[in-house]
């Protein structure tokens, strides 16, 4: 096919056309002098992509992380070479392992220069490969096209995940002739016409089912078919860890969530199950309880897995029945699947859903600012459609345990157990969805890992409300300390800026709440304030975790040490 010359483009420019054609509307960025073409070509199209600089290439990264899973779009981010590069670093880890989409775009070094160790080189294929779906570098300019729209299809495809594409300075300020692809059209594998036959004759041999949903790319459309499905069939759901918005937590069929905070009898009953149906969730260490509720490799449960990867289909556990299909492929067959009288496991469906309201009743609490109640108060306040994002910590279980979640409300947090995402990711939701509320929930040191971030949405005018929850140390490694060596404490103490000071410095509202009856008013202003927010809650060290205070893991590490 020929070309007028007037169809040439820089690498940038033919970049930034790519991301236009794929649909992307926002990408999140730390600038560098790498991808300068790029920039370039983002200011003409600044009208039709939303270009946020962050704070710190982490910060970046997570927020476009959190854009895919709050879209299903790949979420874009550019940073540059080397340094810039390693800092992304964490949130291509957190794609990886939450199965998110996202495509992270280095600068790279003149393809001249390479292999001398030139100022800040690294080989990203290299560096990336463990860690992403794809890691490639594009040099040939022409070629720029192909790869953006392969980049597309692969984060998208099957199991979602991140792609890394490294972009080599000079082929960006080179300009070429190019045809421009089609947009990209994810590929998911769908149900086989008997497999719902099979799941049925293993379901009604169950006396103990249970389902178990989580994973990633589940629509609010597949997410209604799961509840509708589940609640027809009179079958008790549990979600994985930080899944809990894909079934509604209000729905007489919900058991609770399996993660760091799920309820213990919640464990014992998957393990007392004798049908175990998992639909789009790994099978993983965390939702396994470390691979204690089922035996490897052979279950001690009849086990139907779905998932959209055939390589998780046994990867541990051998399932009696294998389905490779997304989540919603296979919902939109089952949504009106009723096959069982509701009341074939009642007692059994009672005995969870009475197990799970017993776990989010508040405890009597000592404590002058009592967490848990403080989470129902907010729970009750929050309308249906808002957006809670976790961080790494112990200070996340009291939202996952008291908080409750249904979508269109989405519930965002790094399964990989990430220090610093939420409040990027809250950021970055706020931005995408203006009109909703947005909570970042972060523990005192992540908090100083990205709280810088909230320059970036009073830049923006994003007004996430960050609630900082500071008991000045890291309390998850604490409590593991006082677990394991009690009264031997190293290295998990933290001193803390002023953290009212801090906000108020960016641009935030901020306030400090120290006593129980002090946070419902300070959430109502924050509210109201129409800026990024942020209370600080000042816990009191000694609740370590929602279950468990220093004083009783003191107290049994005594008793196991006893003669």
């Amino acid at each position: 096919m020929a070309f007028a010359l007037s169809n040439a483009r820089t690498g940038g420019q033919l970049l930034v056309d790519q991301l236009l054609i794929h649909g992307s509307d926002m990408a999140f960025c730390v600038p560098g002098e790498s991808y300068l073409e790029v920039l370039d070509a983002l200011f003409d199209a600044r009208d039709r992509i939303k270009l946020v600089n962050a704070r710190h290439e982490a910060g970046a990264a997570n927020m476009a992380e959190a854009y895919g899973k709050l879209t299903g779009k790949p979420g874009i981010c550019l940073v540059t070479r080397g340094p810039g590069a390693c800092h992304a670093a964490v949130g291509v880890h957190t794609a990886f392992q939450d199965s998110t989409p996202m495509i992270l775009l280095i600068g790279q070094v003149g393809r001249d220069m390479m292999d001398r160790e030139a100022f800040q080189e690294i080989d990203y294929r290299k560096m990336f490969g463990p860690v992403a779906k794809w890691a490639a570098q594009i040099d040939v300019t022409r070629r720029i096209p192909e790869y953006i729209a392969r980049a597309f299809h692969i984060a998208t495809s099957g199991r979602p995940g991140p792609v890394v594409l490294a972009l080599p300075e000079d082929m960006l300020t080179e300009a070429a002739q190019a045809s421009d692809a089609l947009c990209y059209c994810p590929v998911q594998p769908d149900v086989a016409p008997d497999a719902l036959v099979r799941i049925r004759d293993l379901l009604s041999g169950a006396k103990r089912p249970m389902m178990l949903v989580g994973g990633p790319g589940w629509s609010d459309r597949a997410c209604d078919q799961l509840r509708r499905f589940a609640e027809s069939n009179g079958i008790p759901v549990a979600t994985s860890f930080r899944r809990q918005d894909i079934f509604d937590n209000r729905s007489s069929n919900f058991a609770g969530d399996l993660g760091t905070s799920g309820p213990p009898a919640l464990v014992r009953r998957f393990k007392d199950a004798d049908l175990l149906f998992v639909v789009g969730a790994r099978l993983g260490e965390m939702t396994t309880q470390g691979y204690t509720i089922l035996d490897a490799p052979t279950t001690r449960q009849k086990l139907i897995h779905i998932h959209a990867d055939a390589d998780e289909l046994g990867k541990v556990f051998t399932p009696a029945l294998s389905i490779q299909a997304s989540s919603d492929n296979f919902l939109e067959g089952l949504a009106d699947c009723r096959w069982f009288a509701r009341d074939q496991w009642s007692a059994w469906l009672a005995s969870a859903r009475a197990d799970y309201l017993e776990a989010i009743k508040a405890p009597s609490s000592a404590m002058v600012l009592d967490i848990a109640a403080a989470m129902i108060h907010m729970r009750e306040r929050l309308g249906d459609d808002a957006i809670i994002t976790l961080d790494a910590g112990n200070h996340t279980g009291w939202p996952q345990r008291y908080l409750a979640y249904a979508r269109p409300g989405r519930q965002i947090g790094p399964t990989n157990g990430a220090m610093g995402y939420s409040v990027p990711a809250a950021v970055a939701a706020s931005l995408i969805y203006p009109d909703r509320i947005v909570i970042g929930c972060v523990g005192d040191g992540g908090f100083v890992m990205s709280g810088q971030e909230i320059s970036t949405a009073v830049q923006h005018g994003g007004k996430p409300i960050i609630l900082l929850f500071n008991n000045n140390m890291y309390g998850t490694i604490r409590m593991h300390q006082e677990r394991e060596h009690p009264l031997r404490v190293v290295g998990t103490d933290l001193v803390n800026p002023d953290f009212i000071v801090m906000a108020q410095s960016m641009g935030a509202h901020a306030e400090r709440v120290m006593r129980s009856e002090e946070f419902a008013p300070a959430l109502d202003r924050a509210l109201a304030a129409g800026r990024p927010a942020l209370i600080e809650l000042c816990t009191d060290p000694e609740q370590i975790s929602t279950r468990v205070t220093i004083a009783e893991l003191r107290a049994r590490s005594s008793e196991v040490c006893l003669p």
